[in-house]
């Protein structure tokens, strides 16, 4: 039998408190005097990453497929989460817990208790509730907008999450962030404004979108710092808890018979985009875990709008929709600046 260091193991979310005090504020960092250390940086663009390649499966689906419900497409992300957990926690893999990084640990873990107790559950219901919210909120504003415009309109998100992470944590930020942050909304505000597919209900959903990932990042910040869970605990626990509402709600409005009358339902290439979809959906949610518990809220919103530049290009590519123009440009160099210049200074420590 090959010795308990040897077994593999996944990255966790935050490092101790330990670690922090040590090792993640010395030599792991980026750079001297840098915010951010080498793990926050891979976090981030592992995020970045994922969600390019989300957002255009999911359009195929709802979109280019015509799929009628993206609920249903959000409980099929939900149910093949929670089974890849089950079964990297069985074969002891990973941990649900902070500071259990180490094989040993796992092992030992796992002989105690079998995966979270009830009121750990309980602690992290208002984590499930907003990511419910945040889940379908925007998976139904991918919907209305053309890929473009949507991500024009998400960049606003950065705003609602200052906005939040003040009122809950009482989080204050510098000029020169506030003034970075301040291009981003004036460059989406340039970049949309010769939109010439206005829609109200789509452009509601996507600023329903923002306010919800507004409060879920907060939230994540908030309590994946005190619960003594690590990423894949947290989602774990909005699997358990949203997945049997997110169900119900399905069967209540119809969705499940839509889906079972839908002609493309085994068709090769439909199956394939839902299947890499509910993959992109599992490390898409564990990067966001990563990124906000390592970084912050707001840097988490700031890579969003980094990302921006490949899914606008992509989606101008494969989906069409919004037209060139040079206003248009305009904004959208004025978003990615502001970004840059937010990241300029997580980065250096300005």
């Amino acid at each position: 039998m090959m010795p308990s260091s040897d077994r593999m193991s996944l990255p966790v979310s935050d490092p101790s408190p330990q670690q922090r005090g040590g090792a993640a504020a010395g030599e792991q960092r980026l750079f001297k005097g840098s915010t951010m250390t080498s793990r926050g940086a891979y976090a981030a663009v592992s995020y970045m990453s994922c969600a390019v390649m989300l957002v255009l499966f999911n359009k195929a689906a709802l979109s280019s497929y015509s799929f009628p419900s993206a609920n249903v497409i959000t409980l099929f992300q939900m149910i093949c989460s929670c089974s890849f957990l089950y079964i990297l926690r069985r074969w002891k893999i990973i941990s649900f817990t902070s500071g259990d990084t180490s094989s040993s640990s796992i092992t030992d873990n796992s002989t105690s208790t079998r995966f979270l107790s009830l009121q750990t559950l309980i602690q992290t219901s208002p984590l499930a509730l907003t990511y419910l919210l945040y889940m379908l909120a925007t998976m139904e504003s991918v919907r209305g907008v053309n890929v473009p415009m949507y991500t024009t309109l998400r960049r606003t998100t950065v705003v609602f999450t200052m906005f939040v992470e003040f009122i809950l944590i009482g989080q204050k930020y510098s000029r020169s962030v506030i003034g970075s942050v301040g291009l981003i909304v004036f460059g989406a505000f340039v970049a949309g404004s010769r939109d010439l597919s206005f829609d109200a209900y789509g452009y509601s959903i996507v600023f329903l979108s923002n306010i919800t990932t507004a409060i879920y990042l907060a939230t994540i910040s908030r309590i994946g710092k005190s619960s003594g869970l690590n990423s894949f605990g947290l989602m774990w626990c909005n699997g358990i808890l949203c997945g049997p509402v997110l169900l119900f709600w399905t069967l209540i409005r119809g969705d499940l018979r839509m889906t079972m009358d839908f002609p493309y339902l085994f068709a090769p290439g439909f199956m394939i985009v839902l299947l890499l979809s509910c993959m992109l959906a599992f490390l898409l949610n564990y990067s966001i875990f990563l990124n906000t518990t390592l970084n912050s809220a707001v840097t988490q919103t700031i890579c969003g709008n980094l990302k921006d530049l490949f899914t606008i290009s992509l989606g101008w590519m494969f989906f069409g929709g919004l037209p060139f123009d040079l206003l248009n440009v305009m904004g959208q160099l004025l978003g990615f600046i502001g970004s840059g210049l937010y990241a300029y200074f997580k980065l250096f420590g300005k």
